[in-house]
């Protein structure tokens, strides 16, 4: 590992048994980063910890959107549409150049439980829910969807519409970090790869036992208040710490799979699949993302299985003209993760197609004991701006409280990125063939920390080239990877921190020229082992 990012991770793990911290946060997904980020911005101490990488579970599993829930019409959820549509607004407004609207273009079926003009009707209602923000939907007749979308199979379609919602240009997990990044910028000390083992309150103090799961350090973090944002792994962990909510979790394991690209409108095509969930062909760059599947599991520890894959393929392939059809060889990468599903009580069933992913914020106001169950990224800056509210009303003090912790910089410093870029000729130095020019990427990526990309290409425009052919990541990005994000082991960057190894076939990767190089660079003297683990883990 380079010296830069042992100084950062190592020195973070180092100062969690150092210092006593106002608040720990367990769980480094979508609820523990907003979380984070929202009260180290405030001037709160923080401390975050997630025994594996940051956005591992399901906060990088996701369908990538952005959206109002429209399908929570059906069950009258309109106060949670209303929510979600006005959370929608506000992460298009924070962060415009990463939440972009798209146009949904969806496919009613002969004998669908409703009629297509009634769906349309339905989309009516979500557009005015969602305040006029987006394009107006429109009806679409079968004949309209199969000149628009010739790839659609319409022989048994009785019509459609078309309507806006949002997508993350990049992946979620990216933009899950970036909210890690930001907190560490206000001072929070956030390390991962480090494990909650319990904890246990003392004087009014929780002592918090914890292992370095890189060096096998024990540790003891001290802090007022604790934060269970474990995600799917949140009942586990008050059960170890003694602590009793009302809610719980259900699972529900979500699979996608992607494949090369089917069609070249960048719109998502939308569906209800043969089990009666809304199923999606979403782009991704020069590939399609599928899906997605709806299971109900017992436990968060899932995988893909034949079943899966064979699911999505039918549904696909019935519901595509594709010649030939879709097969498993075609598939490039695959998602899985489990949506924890906040209900009352404790096991049972559930309608999977009704079940909404609203949030809920538990508190223990005696112990000073916080539990964020259930959620989804639509909804994240809510979560971040409540947690801020509990921690003030738990007596910790909040010096900044107005502190605005999230968004893009501003729209002046935007415009002197993109100046300096293109008095440098930055997007001459790229490959044209790209999906969008280099500057829009970095800053995209990185906002102000992209001003260092342009000057490490000013002292050498080589590391501008790219290290793994169609991966859209360059060397000096690669570069500012291991000083700033915490690289431990060669996934995190090529599946969270990046996408290429959700674009790009594992074999072509494994076979890239420049992997070894890109691992000199995130691991240093541990370039070797680190990339032996990585393949062996491909293999598996």
């Amino acid at each position: 590992m380079t010296d830069m990012a042992i100084s950062l991770r190592n020195s973070n793990v180092g100062k969690l048994d150092e210092h006593e911290f106002d608040v720990l946060i367990t769980g480094g997904g979508i609820n523990g980063a907003v979380a984070a980020a929202s009260l180290a911005a405030r001037g709160v101490r923080v401390a975050l910890i997630d025994k594996g990488d940051f956005a591992g579970g399901v906060s990088s599993n996701s369908s990538n959107l952005a959206w109002g829930g429209i399908k929570y019409l059906e069950s009258h959820e309109y106060l949670l549409v209303n929510k979600l549509c006005k959370s929608r607004n506000r992460l298009m407004r924070a962060y415009p150049s990463t939440v972009k609207e798209i146009r949904f273009f969806t496919t009613i079926q002969r004998g669908f439980r409703f009629w297509p003009f009634f769906v349309f009707l339905g989309s009516v209602v979500y557009w005015v829910m969602g305040r006029f923000v987006t394009r107006a939907p429109r009806y679409v007749s079968a004949r309209a969807i199969e000149a628009a979308e010739p790839v659609i199979n319409t022989t048994h379609a009785a019509g459609g519409l078309e309507y806006s919602d949002c997508y993350l240009y990049d992946n979620d997990a990216r933009f899950v970090f970036n909210f890690i990044r930001k907190s560490l910028n206000y001072g929070c000390i956030a390390a991962n790869y480090v494990e909650s083992l319990g904890a246990r309150q003392e004087q009014g103090v929780w002592l918090t036992d914890a292992r370095d799961m890189e060096s096998g350090q024990a540790l003891t973090i001290r802090s007022k208040a604790i934060i269970n944002a474990c995600g799917p792994y949140v009942d586990a962990q008050n059960k170890m710490v003694d602590e009793q909510t009302e809610y719980h979790h259900l699972f529900s394991k979500g699979v996608h799979l992607i494949v090369d690209q089917l069609t070249d409108n960048q719109r998502v095509l939308t569906f209800f699949a043969s089990d009666g969930r809304l199923f999606f062909l979403i782009p991704m760059g020069p590939k399609t993302c599928i899906g997605t599947t709806d299971t109900q599991v017992a436990e968060p520890e899932v995988g893909v299985t034949d079943e899966d894959r064979d699911f999505v393929l039918a549904n696909v392939n019935g519901l595509l003209d594709l010649n030939p059809p879709l097969t498993r060889a075609d598939i490039i990468a695959e998602r899985v993760g489990v949506r924890p599903l906040a209900i009352k009580g404790e096991g049972g069933e559930a309608d999977w197609v009704q079940l909404s992913r609203k949030h809920v914020i538990e508190v223990n106001e005696s112990s000073r004991h916080m539990s964020i169950l259930g959620g989804k990224l639509t909804d994240c800056l809510n979560v971040g701006d409540e947690v801020a509210d509990w921690v003030q009303r738990l007596g910790i003090d909040v010096p900044q409280p107005d502190n605005l912790w999230y968004g893009e910089p501003g729209a002046e410093l935007r415009d002197e990125f993109m100046l300096q870029a293109h008095l440098m000729e930055l997007d001459d130095l790229t490959d044209p063939s790209s999906s969008e020019p280099l500057s829009e990427r970095f800053w995209r990526r990185y906002g102000e920390s992209a001003f260092g990309l342009l000057e490490r290409i000013r002292e050498d425009e080589s590391c501008v080239e790219l290290l793994i052919e169609n991966a859209e990541y360059t060397r000096c990005e690669i570069e500012l990877a291991a000083r700033r994000e915490m690289i431990v082991k060669l996934e995190d960057f090529m599946r969270r921190r990046s996408k290429i190894e959700q674009v790009v076939r594992r074999e072509e990767i494994a076979s890239a020229p420049g992997l070894q190089e890109a691992c000199e660079i995130l691991f240093g003297d541990q370039a070797d082992a680190r990339l032996q683990e990585y393949l062996a883990g491909a293999q598996q």
